[in-house]
C-alpha cells in the first residue's frame, strides 16, 4: 500500500496520481488534504511518514508546491528516507542506492506526465541491495 499525502499546493496532482495508480490496481491511502483549501504541508508530511515508518505503508509520497517542505518535514520522520525528485533518473537512483521510502515531488515544478513517470519509476525500482549502498543506508539510520 502507498500512502499518499498532500498541502493544497499539491491537491491536483495528488488526485491525478490517485487515478494512475487506480488505473494499475495499486491499493493507496489518502492522508490528506481533502481541498484546494490553505493548509499546512507538515501535518501531510508527518502523516505520510508515519505511516511508512509504522510499516502500515509500503512507501509514500507526498507533495506540496515545490516539495521541499513536505520532503523536509517527512525526513523528521525515523525510519524515512525521503527523497525530493523531479526527474525520473533521480528517483531510479534514490531507490537503488539510497532505498528511499518516500518520494517528494513539487506540483508547479514538475507536470501531470512527467510526475506520473516518476512515481512509476520509483514505485518500479527496487534497492540494489549492493554492500556500499546497504552500508550507507545504514549509517543514514543510525544518525
Amino acid at each position: 500500500m502507498i500512502a499518499l499525502g498532500s498541502d493544497h499546493g499539491g491537491y491536483e496532482l495528488k488526485r491525478k496520481i490517485m487515478k494512475y495508480l487506480e488505473s494499475r490496481h495499486i491499493s493507496y491511502q489518502d492522508m490528506g488534504c481533502g481541498s484546494k483549501e490553505s493548509c499546512d504541508y507538515p501535518v501531510f508530511g508527518h502523516a505520510v511518514a508515519k505511516a511508512v515508518a509504522a510499516g502500515q505503508c509500503e512507501k509514500g509520497i507526498v507533495i506540496c508546491t515545490t516539495g521541499i517542505g513536505i520532503s523536509i518535514s517527512a525526513n523528521k520522520i525515523r525510519g524515512v528516507r525521503c527523497a525530493l525528485c523531479s526527474d525520473s533518473l533521480s528517483a531510479k537512483l534514490t531507490r537503488l542506492h539510497n532505498d528511499a521510502n518516500v518520494l517528494a515531488m513539487g506540483a508547479g515544478i514538475v507536470g501531470e506526465n512527467l510526475a506520473l513517470e516518476i512515481v512509476d519509476t520509483f514505485l518500479n525500482t527496487s534497492f540494489s541491495g549492493e554492500e556500499r549502498h546497504t552500508r550507507r543506508v545504514k549509517q543514514i539510520e543510525q544518525i
